[in-house]
């Protein structure tokens, strides 16, 4: 496990958000209409709801919970969709907020908001193929959160008997046959956005593609 302070990780939180706005900022109109890697959800509803706690208060996101019959799922599907109807230039003044910075997700800490903004960071700079990958620092603590049993039931990711290792920082994790990739790779493999086929070193172990 990676030892960073709750002070460095709000630090890392902090500027993933900023080189994100950066890049969104960046990028033209026919790039907010791309899709992301978040199916059915264009760059743009990506961007709304990574922004979603710079704009929404807490009851307003328990009503909007209430109203989707309190399916998490549901509600963040129709607050994103909704909030990509906002200006383009809000979507990344939200990015750039400092209530978003603060913001820390119900149960995850700011290891969790770190996780939301590599990730969905992720979902917009690989399907546009922008030569961005995240610092090897911040890296090794999403990986490490993505690798716990909570977030891999989530993303319902089965990684048991291999051992996952990163080609281009210090990371691995599990044992067994090797799945050898590059870390921004094995984050997308560990959050469900890409599959396990392609990256052993050698064979796969049964049960595994």
């Amino acid at each position: 496990m990676t030892a960073v302070t709750g002070r460095e990780l709000s630090r890392e939180v902090a500027a993933e958000l900023s080189d994100l706005a950066g890049i969104v900022a960046a990028l033209d109109a026919h790039d907010w209409e791309a899709p992301s890697l978040c199916a059915g959800w264009r760059i743009r509803e990506v961007v709304a709801h990574i922004t979603m706690p710079a704009r929404w208060s807490g009851p307003a996101v328990l009503a909007g919970l209430a109203r989707s019959g309190f399916r998490w799922n549901v509600f963040a599907d129709r607050a994103a969709r909704g909030d990509a109807q906002l200006a383009t230039n809000d979507l990344i003044t939200g990015l750039r907020s400092d209530r978003l910075a603060k913001w820390r997700p119900p149960g995850g800490g700011v290891q969790g908001a770190l996780v939301h903004a590599v990730i969905h960071g992720l979902d917009v700079t690989v399907p546009l193929r922008i030569d961005r990958q995240p610092p090897p620092e911040r890296l090794r603590v999403v990986l490490d959160a993505l690798a716990a049993p909570a977030s891999l039931k989530h993303f319902g990711v089965d990684i048991a008997g291999i051992e996952l290792r990163a080609s281009d920082i210090d990371w691995a994790y599990g044992s067994g046959p090797v799945a050898n990739a590059d870390a921004q790779t094995l984050a997308l493999v560990l959050s469900g956005r890409r599959q396990l086929a392609g990256l052993w070193a050698g064979q796969p172990p049964s049960g595994h593609p």
